[in-house]
């Protein structure tokens, strides 16, 4: 891989980490555009960039992170589905990448996203701030991200959707959805160097390296970005975008 496909990768891993467009179906359909295999190798790269996503957040919410016991047991809470069913299904998980199913679970995601906003009223959408959320529900939005482990679903657009669904407005569903990601990507991307520790060469570390400072940089604008949206807009928008792009590669690329 050379640097300038690093960049590439990693401005798309900053820029869809933590929108809800699925991260990892972005960066397996723009390494088949650039002939780039899903081999070991480059997987480990994947697991580098993604690291650089975490950093991100833990940067812009590190006030939050560091103060707030109340905040971590609501995301141990929610990580609690996803931490149990990544461990026992990981192989499994492993066999669904392909740009085929990214594409159709795009489109699906597209249309349950499309289909929430239209039935969206403010008035039952009262959780507006994180520690409002009852430990019941941080679970369950932890189970609709466990869904998320399908490529091309969207761990933030699922979390997301599930927080609409239970009571969350805009603002703290896509908030908390950031933060979930703090614990669920540490382990995940932990997992994976156990797995794939093998694969991380000295003469792979400039392009991972690179890889992963495009990655934080752009997550960091990202995340900035998609709060200061979705505080004006709903996420309809994304549900287009989601159906266009799968259609796109669906009908007319794979």
């Amino acid at each position: 891989m050379s640097i300038i496909e690093s960049i590439i990768l990693g401005i798309v891993e900053g820029l869809t980490e933590f929108l809800p467009i699925s991260s990892t179906g972005h960066l397996i359909l723009v390494s088949k555009l650039l002939g780039i295999e899903q081999t070991d190798a480059h997987k480990a790269f994947e697991v580098a960039i993604q690291s650089g996503a975490i950093l991100a957040v833990v940067f812009l919410y590190r006030e939050k992170l560091t103060h707030s016991i109340d905040l971590w047991k609501r995301l141990i809470v929610a990580f609690i589905p996803t931490g149990i069913l990544g461990f026992l299904l990981y192989k499994i998980i492993k066999g669904l990448f392909s740009p085929y199913v990214v594409s159709v679970m795009l489109i699906l995601g597209g249309i349950i996203f499309i289909a929430v906003e239209l039935f969206y009223k403010k008035s039952e959408h009262q959780i507006d701030d994180i520690l409002k959320i009852p430990y019941h529900k941080a679970f369950f939005i932890g189970v609709f991200q466990s869904i998320a482990m399908i490529p091309g679903t969207s761990r933030s657009g699922a979390t997301i959707i599930g927080g609409l669904l239970l009571g969350l407005d805009r603002k703290t569903a896509a908030e908390f959805s950031f933060l979930l990601a703090v614990p669920t990507m540490f382990a995940a991307t932990s997992y994976d160097i156990l797995k794939n520790y093998h694969h991380f060469h000295i003469e792979n570390w400039l392009t991972m390296v690179t890889g992963f400072i495009t990655a934080f940089l752009f997550a960091v604008v990202a995340i900035k970005l998609f709060i200061n949206f979705v505080s004006r807009y709903n996420f309809i928008p994304f549900g287009v975008y989601r159906i266009v792009l799968g259609s796109v590669f669906l009908f007319f690329i794979l």
